[in-house]
């Protein structure tokens, strides 16, 4: 019982929140109207912009991981066949096996790094796009809200 009055509670909150969304709603609003309306299409020109320097950026970001695991591999295979070659070999062999297994665990730290920016970049990317859809929308609630002061005053 305490759910359906909770729910209750909560849908007639939200229907109320709608009604009175609407902020400007008489021909002296019209100002403010423009003003937000003005502010929040720059903000989208901003955001669309920023939008775009990331989705390139996020290119560049996906080359450079991909080209990090390849060099990390390759390391790798380097360094397992200069281990294989230590085992019959002498004291050389094995310093350089040494040498070749510590490079492979910086090149792949190095690919574990450059996959952490490819995944911040797209965070951010889908941050943009999500700030973005949310002005847009704003901008559409702001376009009725001038359209029904335009028809209240004609």
């Amino acid at each position: 019982m305490k759910k359906i009055m909770f729910l209750l509670s909560a849908m007639l909150l939200f229907t109320g929140i709608s009604a009175f969304s609407q902020k400007y709603k008489t021909f002296a609003d019209t100002a403010k109207l423009n003003k937000e309306y003005i502010e929040v299409s720059n903000d989208i020109v901003t955001l669309t912009s920023k939008l775009t320097v990331a989705q390139n950026d996020l290119q560049r970001y996906q080359n450079k991981a991909d080209e990090a695991v390849a060099v990390a591999q390759k390391a790798a295979v380097k360094s397992s066949d200069q281990a294989s070659k230590s085992i019959d070999g002498d004291v050389g062999d094995a310093k350089k096996a040494r040498r070749r297994a510590k490079s492979a665990v910086r090149e792949a730290k190095d690919a574990n790094h450059a996959s952490n920016n490819l995944k911040d970049q797209e965070k951010k990317t889908a941050n943009l796009k999500s700030q973005l859809l949310k002005k847009q929308q704003r901008l559409q609630e702001l376009e009725k809200m001038r359209t029904g002061i335009q028809n209240i005053a004609q």
